[in-house]
């Protein structure tokens, strides 16, 4: 059965700062370079004249990289393909979509995240779920990842900020 989990972080990067952010080349190199150093590659970057911005990426785990519970589990080298699509709103609000799916290993995910004004800021929630489709150890490894992706969140939001307030 797929874990599920919500997130929820505020910041003072406004909705519009962090939308202009996600399309940006060199936003995105920056956020894989620090998540993910070489492991991680930006397959795609398409900001349509909507606002629609459409990411697309590739995270290469090598078996040697895994975590010890997850090395035991998946012997062999993994890829994940994450794309991400956010599009803006008439609220000012900005809605986004991720799937995730893992290559060498019979899991995957999605979620679906809103970034809404505050008066100080913005806040993100994100809403998602994970499968791992292993018998008798697949329910450890989604609450697992889920906890890392629940813990990512609010990191990923305090670097976003930080790159705003570097190349605003």
């Amino acid at each position: 059965m797929p874990k599920s989990f919500d997130v929820s972080t505020e910041t003072t990067a406004t909705v519009e700062a962090i939308h202009l952010a996600f399309g940006l080349e060199h936003y995105w190199l920056d956020r894989l370079a620090a998540y993910g150093g070489d492991a991680m590659t930006l397959e795609s970057l398409v900001v349509a004249g909507d606002g629609t911005v459409d990411v697309a990426t590739t995270q290469d785990l090598r078996h040697d990289m895994l975590p010890g519970p997850l090395g035991k589990v998946f012997t062999g080298d993994l890829k994940v393909l994450r794309k991400e699509t956010w599009r803006p709103n008439h609220r000012g609000e900005v809605h986004g979509e991720v799937a995730i799916t893992a290559v060498g290993a019979p899991a995957s995910g999605a979620g679906s995240a809103v970034l809404a004004p505050l008066a100080d800021g913005s806040r993100l929630t994100f809403a998602g779920t994970l499968e791992v489709r292993i018998p008798l150890v697949g329910g450890t490894i989604e609450k697992y990842l889920g906890s890392q992706i629940a813990d990512e969140i609010p990191g990923v939001q305090r670097f976003t900020t930080e790159w705003i307030a570097a190349h605003g």
